[in-house]
């Protein structure tokens, strides 16, 4: 080998050593490398209010929280935690809806045979399914226990009043997942329901044909709200076809547009709303004498 070679061989590894070194001090420190400071662009160091807010409000995902919030707003004996927990079940149904979509065809002929080849072929799809099943259920009961909580606080009044009724809209959003997702397996359970919610839609006020005002409307057995939720006048392929879509593609993307707003709408209204805040005795300040 050549002192030139030697030479170029002992810069490399040097280089090497030099470069190791730098990414353990990284690792060590990841707040001072300038991937983090790409991604966070200023400090979070907490040393005071001013440089914590600004590290809040310049970032995306931080934003959504606020720079301060009452401490006692955010005990689970205040909260329970409803609204984190529905949030959560939330994408586990979105998880476990997707594997499901898989295995299954919103068709007559498939539909009702894919669900028994889930349950009893497929490795832990019975397991999958029974997920997405309680999921669906302790979402609904969340979500009420959330809202009476609200109630029992007071949470919706002023200046929470219009996060109150897009509360509300996903209340019913959640309500109609729920709906359209009894069809989907096709059996005798999903078909009666629905045929007993398609006759309770005829009933519905300005959009059904039986419901007040509708007849005024021009509503008809064939242009009602029932008719555009079953697609026709029975429950066959065209009313699964429509719960599969508004199931699986139209009602989570109108709910997580909401999610996004109620969200957003706790960040803008003050945080989550809480009894009057309780200050530590290191923390009174001394009132001086005049």
């Amino acid at each position: 080998m050549s002192p030139h070679d030697e030479k170029t061989g002992a810069g490399l590894a040097e280089k090497a050593r030099e470069q190791l070194k730098s990414l353990r001090e990284d690792l060590k420190e990841p707040d001072k490398t300038q991937l983090w400071k790409s991604v966070f662009r200023v400090k979070h160091e907490r040393t005071d209010p001013r440089t914590r807010a600004l590290g809040v409000l310049s970032n995306v995902f931080l934003h959504l929280h606020p720079a301060r919030i009452n401490r006692d707003a955010v005990r689970y004996s205040y909260t329970w935690g409803m609204g984190g927990i529905t949030f959560y079940l939330f994408l586990v149904l979105t998880f476990t809806g997707v594997l499901l979509m898989f295995y299954y065809h919103p068709t007559k002929i498939q539909a009702f045979r894919d669900i028994l080849y889930l349950s009893h072929d497929v490795p832990f799809g019975k397991l999958l399914r029974n997920m997405h099943r309680w999921a669906a259920h302790l979402m609904i009961i969340t979500l009420w226990l959330h809202m009476f909580r609200v109630v029992l606080t007071g949470s919706y009044k002023r200046p929470r009043e219009f996060n109150w009724c897009v509360g509300v809209i996903l209340l019913v959003l959640t309500l109609l997942l729920s709906f359209t997702g009894y069809l989907l397996p096709d059996d005798q359970l999903g078909f009666w329901a629905v045929t007993v919610g398609a006759v309770m839609a005829r009933a519905t006020p300005l959009l059904g044909h039986e419901g007040p005002l509708g007849p005024e409307l021009g509503m008809t057995p064939f242009n009602d709200v029932r008719f555009a939720l079953l697609g026709g006048s029975i429950v066959d392929s065209n009313a699964l076809l429509r719960a599969y879509i508004w199931h699986c593609i139209a009602i989570p993307l109108i709910a997580a547009v909401f999610m996004g707003v109620h969200f957003w709408r706790v960040r803008k209204d003050g945080g989550i709303s809480g009894p009057a805040p309780v200050m530590l005795e290191s923390e009174i300040k001394p009132v001086r004498g005049r």
